[in-house]
């Protein structure tokens, strides 16, 4: 059975926080936008769940009968939103979720704008996808860069 030696231990070892705040591999800013993002998703899939009926008016897009895909979207939101917070407070080692949000906020507004080309979506949808998603590429992408360079 092994000893540990006290004087070698400290509280800071047992705090899974303590080192988050301290020498952070982001600057402030990019730490900020994680955050940001991770309030604005949380929010967002929040009312995509609950508000649904209210966005499809703001949209002008006639709401389907059965809206559980559009709930579900609202889950997975908040879900990345969640998960960009997770990253903001330990970056290096939640770096994947960076990735996984820059490929969200490239791919999902393709896809929508495919269906604003088709004209299935208005093209207002394009400033709803600008400042929902595209705001945040170049941002992502610096952060994910930077992480993994810090991690190797």
């Amino acid at each position: 059975m092994s000893s540990v030696n006290s004087s070698n231990v400290s509280k800071a070892d047992f705090n899974p926080t303590s080192t988050l705040n301290s020498a952070s591999p982001l600057s402030v800013g990019l730490r900020f936008i994680l955050k940001f993002a991770g309030w604005y998703n949380l929010l967002a899939g929040i009312a995509m769940i609950v508000f649904y009926h209210e966005g499809f008016r703001a949209l002008g897009v006639p709401k389907p009968e059965f809206v559980l895909p559009i709930q579900l979207v609202g889950v997975l939101v908040a879900i990345f939103g969640v998960g960009y917070l997770i990253a903001e407070r330990n970056p290096v080692e939640n770096r994947n979720i960076v990735l996984l949000g820059f490929l969200s906020k490239l791919l999902g507004p393709l896809l929508a704008i495919v269906h604003v080309a088709t004209g299935a979506l208005p093209i207002m949808m394009l400033l709803v996808l600008f400042f929902a998603d595209g705001i945040y590429l170049v941002p992502f992408w610096i952060i994910y860069r930077q992480l993994s360079r810090q991690a190797t």
